[in-house]
């Protein structure tokens, strides 16, 4: 996915693009989950996260994916949306020695409690991908 603000894109189609692009069906399943009972906040979500931060330049999408996933795993309250990002991780490039070592380092400044959680939910993502063959 091209990183860039077009005039001829919305905030919705670019978060739609970049949603996509970086979470696949995951994404859509959060999407989807917030039909029934929050649809405006699914249309912030795609808005302002994927449309405006995910979409500029000057960081790639392997980059941002590094910052999620250690913001994630520092916070210790958001397994479902780390196990997200590790997957989205993945799709844009990082390698599971990578998204290990992220979750390591957050041993350093959020502790092995966060680390251990984080390096749990990655084992989640990577069998759930092994049992699909990804």
């Amino acid at each position: 996915m091209t990183q860039t603000h077009t005039t001829s894109q919305t905030r919705l189609e670019r978060g739609k693009a970049a949603l996509a692009a970086i979470d696949g069906e995951a994404g859509e399943n959060v999407i989807a989950s917030l039909a029934g009972i929050a649809p405006d906040f699914a249309t912030y979500l795609l808005e302002f996260p994927f449309g405006d931060i995910y979409s500029r330049p000057d960081l790639s999408l392997r980059d941002r994916e590094i910052a999620t996933i250690a913001a994630l795993c520092a916070m210790g309250t958001a397994r479902p949306q780390l196990e997200v990002h590790i997957a989205a991780g993945l799709n844009v490039g990082l390698t599971r020695v990578e998204i290990t070592e992220i979750l390591m380092q957050m041993s350093v400044y959020a502790g092995f409690p966060a680390a251990l959680n984080g390096i749990a939910a990655a084992k989640t993502v990577f069998a759930r991908r092994e049992d699909q063959g990804i």
